[in-house]
């Protein structure tokens, strides 16, 4: 299954959080409203509870039930050249995704498998600047009072 949107919180190629297993790559994708409610009718758990609805997660385990390793979802450009960037949030892409039931207790429902992902129009993820200008702090020498 190919699904096209936007990328928010994109964890490709690398996991995200591993404070509460199992570690996953995941991206949420921003749905047009069409494909949202297609997705809904299907029964995929399409969310409208951010600022960026509606979308949906897509995500992989970093491992199989037995303990083994999952396949790293690919990552490509526009024209399938392997890609090694962090996908910022807007980003434009085309995820392949493969649907699953599954079951946990007494609930169930249907989910995505993160296969791979072309970006059609990069956003680069620079990350966050940690050297204390956003505080005012201009060099080691400056402290700031509370």
């Amino acid at each position: 299954m190919l699904l096209n949107g936007k990328a928010m919180w994109a964890r490709i190629t690398s996991v995200g959080q591993t404070k509460y297993p199992p570690a996953k790559y995941s991206v949420d994708l921003v749905l047009e409203d069409g494909l949202a409610s297609e997705l809904k009718e299907q029964g995929f758990n399409v969310r409208e509870d951010k600022e960026y609805s509606p979308f949906i997660t897509i995500k992989r385990d970093e491992r199989r039930k037995d303990g083994s390793p999952n396949p790293v979802p690919k990552l490509v450009d526009a024209d399938k050249n392997p890609l090694d960037v962090n996908v910022g949030n807007g980003s434009d892409i085309t995820v392949q995704c493969r649907a699953y039931d599954w079951t946990f207790g007494d609930r169930s429902g249907k989910g995505l498998d993160l296969q791979a992902v072309q970006v059609n129009n990069l956003i680069e993820y620079e990350g966050t600047s940690f050297d204390g200008e956003e505080l005012g702090i201009d060099n080691e020498e400056n402290e700031l009072e509370f």
